[in-house]
């Protein structure tokens, strides 16, 4: 249970300060904010940086001869990808529509207390996304030979 808290006030507080440094002073009202925050591409993951996006990596080197994949690899991976994309693609509105009300909400002055169950609700919803992002990497790389994995990390820079 208190991790649960913990999360979600993490969670709300990164909310609310990543609001705070995406909107110029001039921009007051929560509507304003919902404009700009459709304009930039919202991550609907609890990590969002620094995990590789292997399968939108591997598309890029699809048919790379140094990194030799297979008929049934690639087949094997296009599962993996369509299963990820799917699954984040329901979650992603849910998220998006949550942190929306929560920033609302809060510019509006509601209580945090008030807030406790969206921003539950919201940890949950990102904790499955990152969840599903992270079994991706586990099945993509259990797809890929370890010389291939070294070869895209090689190619990415990582």
């Amino acid at each position: 249970m208190i991790k649960k808290i913990t999360l979600a006030s993490v969670v709300a507080l990164s909310l609310l300060a990543g609001s705070a440094q995406a909107e110029p002073m001039q921009c007051k009202n929560a509507k304003c904010f919902t404009k700009k925050m459709s304009k930039r591409k919202a991550s609907p993951f609890l990590i969002k940086h620094g995990l590789p996006h292997y399968t939108k990596m591997l598309m890029k080197s699809w048919n790379d001869p140094k990194l030799g994949l297979t008929q049934e690899q690639k087949t094997k991976l296009l599962q993996v990808r369509k299963a990820t994309i799917s699954s984040v693609k329901r979650l992603k509105p849910q998220i998006i529509k949550l942190q929306k009300e929560i920033i609302q909400a809060a510019k509006s002055g509601a209580h945090a207390n008030t807030l406790k169950s969206k921003v539950e609700t919201l940890a949950s919803l990102e904790a499955q996304a990152t969840m599903t992002h992270l079994q991706c990497i586990e099945e993509t790389k259990a797809t890929l030979k370890p010389q291939q994995v070294k070869y895209l990390k090689m190619k990415k820079g990582m």
